[in-house]
């Protein structure tokens, strides 16, 4: 019995020895503490998150209590960062911090995540108002992740927009995570709010992005003759999941008409990006609410609604999926089909001039149980008809009002959509 409580005892010390020197290694039992003005956390050793940050260890979670702070973040090693209530982040006098990955064009951003693993934000009021950007250049950004793992969950990203006088500009993106040739990207984007951006509210750029994209808020400025702005964009090879999410808001102002559209706004925009799944989204009051170009999207048991002068759903890539969404009010067609070898399957669409419009050129769509209310032509199938030369309006018997199913190269819902990058 003696000599099996000194085995007992050896081995409970040996345990306690290995968490000590663990604890030693890994700190994250002790985050650090940043106030601004001691007020709220009279012990914080730090005034300011970025000093914080740069004395954090890999693993180590800092801690921000309640206050103003304006300052651009440069994040570039494995922490947590997360804010008390009542924090606001609101860089003043912005000025770049990080190149484009393939535009090698200069960027701001509130909070820049490069070349790092396993971060985390949550919990910020992040705030672009005092920017203080004066041209079309730098970019603006509210948080950047660039070639890193982050996952960035319940903030708010508010106000990233440019002055009065440069609208047109495409720059304002609430969150944006892009990869370099040959890196990688992998983030969650959870439960935040976006709105009042200039551009788009939610970015995936470029191959070796992937991400998951849920439960977020996110709302444009509504009618706007500036930049033509997008709820959530993956594109350019980036890919992942966009689900649960309520979007809204996104109008181009001189967008009035099929025939008078030459770009327009788009709730979700997938460009250049194939695999994508878009799944039980709220999306209303966009000119498309979504719209693709690539291969194999699964667009599945959405809400679309209120989709002005254009379609609730616009395929322009080939081998997609919709199915099971319902779809209503849609000022053109419910689903635009323009790609080939697509599927509509077990929609409800309500209110729409076509609950189905096939374009000329498109070949091989299929559709089946799909229910049509109030809608003026249920299926519309142009696929057979000649593709109109530019500018040689189709004949009237293929499209009695709109301009879309001619072909031409300024109606095409593909050659419309404004992707940033």
């Amino acid at each position: 019995m003696k000599s099996i409580k000194i085995i007992c005892c050896a081995a409970l010390l040996s345990i306690l020895s290995a968490l000590s020197v663990h604890a030693q290694a890994n700190p994250t039992t002790s985050p650090l503490l940043v106030d601004d003005d001691k007020v709220q956390c009279p012990t914080a050793t730090f005034s300011t998150i970025q000093s914080a940050i740069d004395a954090a260890s890999p693993g180590q979670a800092i801690r921000v209590c309640a206050g103003t702070y304006n300052e651009q973040l440069t994040i570039s090693k494995s922490i947590t960062l997360a804010a008390d209530n009542g924090v606001t982040l609101s860089p003043v006098g912005m000025t770049a911090n990080a190149t484009g990955s393939t535009q090698s064009d200069q960027i701001a951003a509130a909070v820049l995540v490069k070349n790092t693993t396993s971060v985390l934000i949550s919990g910020f009021r992040i705030d672009g108002s005092e920017n203080g950007i004066i041209a079309c250049s730098p970019r603006l950004i509210g948080v950047l992740i660039q070639d890193a793992s982050a996952k960035i969950e319940q903030n708010a990203v508010r106000h990233f927009r440019l002055g009065s006088t440069l609208p047109g500009c495409q720059s304002g993106n609430g969150i944006e995570v892009e990869t370099s040739s040959g890196g990688q990207s992998d983030a969650t984007i959870l439960y935040n709010s976006v709105d009042d951006y200039q551009k788009n509210g939610i970015t995936a750029n470029e191959a070796g992005s992937v991400v998951s994209i849920k439960q977020n808020f996110v709302a444009g400025i509504g009618p706007t003759t500036g930049a033509a702005q997008n709820g959530i964009q993956v594109g350019f090879g980036a890919s992942g999941l966009v689900a649960f999410n309520t979007i809204s808001n996104n109008v181009w102002s001189p967008c009035v008409s099929v025939a008078e559209c030459s770009t327009n706004a788009t709730g979700v925009l997938i460009f250049g990006s194939d695999n994508v799944h878009v799944i039980e989204n709220a999306i209303g009051t966009n000119q498309i609410g979504v719209f693709t170009n690539g291969a194999n999207t699964l667009i599945a048991y959405n809400h679309i609604f209120n989709s002005l002068v254009l379609d609730g759903v616009t395929v322009a890539g080939n081998t997609n999926n919709i199915e099971l969404n319902e779809i209503t009010q849609s000022d053109q067609a419910s689903v635009e089909i323009q790609g080939n070898s697509n599927s509509i399957t077990a929609n409800k669409f309500l209110a729409a001039e076509f609950g189905i419009l096939i374009d000329p050129g498109s070949t091989g769509t299929a559709h089946s149980a799909n229910e049509f209310f109030a809608t003026l032509t249920g299926v519309l199938d142009g696929s057979m008809a000649p593709v109109a030369a530019a500018n040689q309006p189709a004949s009237n018997s293929v499209r009695p009002k709109s301009a879309a199913v001619t072909g031409n190269a300024g109606t095409k819902a593909a050659q419309r959509v404004s992707p940033s990058r």
